[in-house]
């Protein structure tokens, strides 16, 4: 399934900061960035969850968020993209 995470960090103090850098490097680890706090990630249930714990873990819920938004197997007809940046074929091959 395709799932999309954002996430907002407040970067107000160097602990903020480093909380963002640590948020954007474990998401890169997940799927691919299509704005600077937006990722598109292709996962199982059990995956999304693994990701899930992993972020909440390093953000801090009382300044930060996050948000999973769960597009289901069917993602290419409900995601319209306009502009630069094109998508890469989520389960196509990827080239190096």
């Amino acid at each position: 399934m395709l799932v999309l995470i954002t996430y907002d960090v407040n970067t107000e103090t160097a602990a903020g900061k480093k909380r963002l850098r640590q948020v954007a490097r474990q998401c890169v680890n997940y799927g691919q960035r299509v704005q600077n706090s937006v990722f598109e990630c292709e996962m199982d249930a059990a995956k999304c969850r693994e990701v899930k714990a992993i972020l909440e873990e390093i953000i801090d819920k009382k300044t930060d968020s996050l948000r999973f938004y769960y597009l289901g197997n069917n993602y290419k007809n409900k995601v319209d993209h306009i502009g630069a940046k094109e998508s890469m074929d989520m389960g196509g091959t990827l080239f190096m």
